[in-house]
C-alpha cells in the first residue's frame, strides 16, 4: 500500500528509485512488491522507459469507489431518464484530487465523435464539466489543480478577465458550455448538482454531436438538463432554489 501511495502521489510515471524514496522502503524490497503489484494490473512499466504507473486495476477501483459515492448513486437514476428523454449520452462527474473526473456515462441514441473513459480527468478551463466546478468550487481548492493541468498543457490559459467573464455567466445561467473545445465536432452542457449545505456535489452533463447546435434543440436540451439538476439537488437536501 505505500507502493502505491507513491505512485498515486507521484502525479506521473516514476523510477523505481524515486518510489522506493517515497515509500521509504528498500530498493530491493520495493521491486519485489512491484512485480507483484505488476502481476496482478495494479501497476504498469512503460517498456521503453521503464518507468512504472497505476495500472488498470487501481484505475477500476478508483472508480469503483467514486460510484459508490451517495451522490452518485442518487443522480445516476436521474442521469438514465435524462438521457430517456433527450436521446443524447449523460455524464456524471466528481470533483478529485486530480480534478473533475468522470464516474458515469449513460449512452444515447447518437453516435459521437469519441468515446470518453469512465475514470477520466477533464480539463477544468476547457470542458464544460471542469467549468461548472469552477465556476462554485472555492478558488483555494480549485487553483493548485489548475496550475497543474496548466503546467502539463492539460487545460488552456485564459486571461482572468475573460475566465472570469465565463464563470459568471455559468453562475447566471446555471449551465456551462463547450463547443468542440476539448474534441472536435462534440458539444456538451453540464449543470452543477448541489448538496444540503449548497456546496457543489456532482456536475451532470449532455453530450451531443455538434449537429445538434441550432436554438431549438439547445434551448430544450437545457430546460431538461436544468429540470434534472435541480431535481437531483432537491433529493440531496439543497433548498430550493430558483
Amino acid at each position: 500500500m505505500r507502493v502505491l501511495a507513491a505512485l498515486e502521489e507521484g502525479g506521473g510515471p516514476m523510477p523505481l528509485s524515486k518510489i522506493a524514496a517515497s515509500s521509504g522502503l528498500l530498493p530491493g524490497k520495493t521491486h519485489r512488491y512491484l512485480v507483484s503489484l505488476l502481476r496482478t494490473g495494479f501497476v504498469t512499466q512503460e517498456m521503453d522507459t521503464g518507468l512504472y504507473n497505476l495500472g488498470p486495476a487501481a484505475r477500476r477501483l478508483g472508480v469503483e469507489a467514486l460510484r459508490r459515492v451517495d451522490e452518485v448513486g442518487t443522480a445516476s437514476r436521474h442521469a438514465s431518464a435524462l438521457r430517456d428523454r433527450t436521446g443524447h449520452t449523460v455524464y456524471l462527474a466528481l470533483w478529485t484530487d486530480a480534478g473533475p473526473s468522470l464516474v458515469r456515462q449513460d449512452h444515447g441514441w447518437y453516435p459521437l465523435p469519441i468515446v470518453v473513459r469512465i475514470g477520466s480527468i477533464l480539463p477544468i478551463v476547457d470542458s464544460s464539466i471542469g467549468r461548472a466546478f469552477l465556476a462554485h468550487l472555492p478558488e483555494p481548492l480549485t487553483a493548485p489543480i489548475l496550475a497543474a493541468q496548466q503546467r502539463r498543457k492539460e487545460s488552456s490559459h485564459l486571461p482572468p478577465e475573460r475566465l472570469a467573464q465565463v464563470l459568471d455567466e455559468v453562475r447566471t445561467t446555471g449551465v456551462a458550455t463547450a463547443t468542440g473545445s476539448v474534441i472536435a465536432g462534440l458539444n456538451v452542457i453540464s449543470a452543477p448538482v448541489f448538496g444540503p449545505d449548497e456546496h457543489i456535489e456532482v456536475v451532470i452533463g449532455v453530450a451531443m454531436p455538434a449537429r445538434f447546435d441550432d436554438d431549438r434543440d439547445a434551448r430544450s436540451i437545457r430546460a431538461e438538463l436544468l429540470t434534472t439538476a435541480k431535481a437531483i439537488s432537491a433529493e440531496l437536501g439543497c433548498p430550493v432554489q430558483d
